[in-house]
């Protein structure tokens, strides 16, 4: 117990107030005792008949998320690790649907290149499961976003018709419903469009966001959500559910299981007297062995309720735009990014440097912004090490941000407040009283 004390001192406490730095949702009871009867009753979750009652349970829990992000109430798929299997296995999907004729035992590398569409702020995993494929890296066009950080719909349509052009095939676009750094939701109902005039393969990443459809005040930002073929969401990211316990939402079992289902071994061979018995995870899923992830969602769920769920989301946005306004109407902070859902991305600007931006011209900014983005990372730096609060960083428009995400019903206001200040204790623990910053 001694050993155990020690490693639970040195993990970090993610359900802390003020851990603000990644999107990990805060674990509640009911979870981690899901958790515990899960692990104990250890079944594997691979198929109607080894585990009956997990199957039809995670057909539910399914159906339930389907429903809570307006996606359909009638939902398919199935539960992951997380976000980024989902997403690999989205576009093994739509690969397999979109181009049937590329998969075959010699492989389809010397084939004509299929092409993936998704914006600047996609999540890295878009690549990295095209990358696991086998399409190359090269393969994910990446599409400049508009003023508001969205994938921006006219550059979709040039990347599309260029590669065309070029004799490539497009066959997949990915759509953000909350990207990571920013919160940003794309516009997807017109991305809708645009993949149902190419026939394209229509993603939507909404691992972190989703969820946010439940908030009355944010669902108009999801409107085209269920004209997706496919979307990723995490409940341990924003439904306080505990890792792992990512989703993979999709229209046809039918289709998927024409593309994907596999020669099994004879043992694993079934043997059904009802169409429930044949159903196996393993026609759908990459995994084959898999937990029983979805009672955690499923006692949550009927604990709390959906109504207290939405308050906890909602709660979190209200909290994410006060932070912006305390950030707007502070004289030393600068917003670099609007604030849509619960991430809140801003820096620090000393108040000797903020008038000597408005009179500097562009070779002077890019100094300034330079040892600006040095300062913010110093202050991060320290932040992160003093164990009062945890932030994190990202870049917006060669501008180095702080960045804070709302995921926890436990941070309230006065922890916002506590942020800020914390950031200009540290500015002035940094002792930059020789730096340019301030006296140049």
């Amino acid at each position: 117990m001694a050993d155990c004390r020690s490693i639970f001192e040195a993990t970090r406490h993610t359900g802390h107030p003020r851990f603000l730095g990644y999107i990990g949702s805060v674990s509640t009871p009911v979870g981690a005792f899901a958790d515990l009867i899960a692990s104990s009753l250890n079944p594997n979750v691979n198929s109607w008949r080894g585990a009956p009652a997990a199957t039809e349970l995670e057909k539910i829990v399914v159906a339930w998320l389907g429903s809570l992000i307006g996606y359909g109430e009638n939902s398919q798929g199935f539960l992951t690790s997380g976000g980024s299997m989902a997403n690999l296995n989205a576009l093994v999907m739509a690969h397999r649907v979109q181009s049937p004729e590329q998969v075959s035992e010699i492989g389809f590398w010397n084939l004509t290149p299929t092409m993936i569409y998704a914006g600047e702020r996609a999540h890295f995993s878009i690549s990295k499961a095209a990358d696991i494929m086998g399409l190359g890296r090269n393969c994910v066009r990446t599409v400049s976003s508009d003023a508001n950080f969205r994938l921006d719909i006219s550059n979709l349509r040039q990347c599309i018709e260029t590669d065309l052009g070029k004799g490539l095939r497009p066959f997949c676009v990915v759509a953000n419903a909350g990207s990571t750094s920013t919160g940003t939701v794309d516009s997807l109902t017109e991305i809708a469009s645009v993949a149902e005039e190419y026939n394209l393969w229509f993603h939507i990443d909404g691992a972190y966001g989703a969820p946010a459809a439940l908030d009355p005040r944010k669902c108009f930002l999801f409107e085209g959500i269920e004209r997706a073929d496919s979307v990723a969401i995490d409940a341990h990211k924003w439904l306080f559910t505990p890792i792992d316990c990512g989703c993979l939402l999709f229209r046809n079992y039918d289709q998927i299981r024409d593309s994907l289902s596999f020669g099994i071994g004879e043992y694993l061979k079934l043997h059904e007297e009802t169409e429930a018995e044949s159903f196996a995870f393993w026609d759908y899923s990459i995994e084959l062995s898999r937990r029983f992830r979805a009672l955690k969602i499923w006692m949550l769920l009927r604990y709390y309720g959906v109504e207290r769920i939405r308050a906890a989301i909602c709660e979190n946005n209200a909290l994410a735009e006060y932070f912006a306004e305390c950030v707007n109407t502070a004289k030393d902070f600068e917003l670099l990014a609007p604030v849509e859902l619960s991430i809140c991305c801003f820096r620090y600007v000393p108040s000797s440097l903020a008038a000597k931006f408005a009179v500097a011209d562009e070779t002077q900014r890019e100094t300034l912004n330079a040892e600006l983005n040095q300062l913010n990372a110093k202050i991060l730096y320290a932040i992160q090490r003093n164990g009062k609060a945890y932030l994190s960083n990202t870049t917006i428009s060669g501008k180095y941000a702080l960045r804070v995400c709302l995921v926890n019903f436990r941070t309230t206001r006065a922890d916002i407040d506590q942020v800020l200040d914390l950031v200009r204790e540290e500015f002035f623990n940094l002792n930059y009283s020789g730096s340019s910053i301030i006296n140049n």
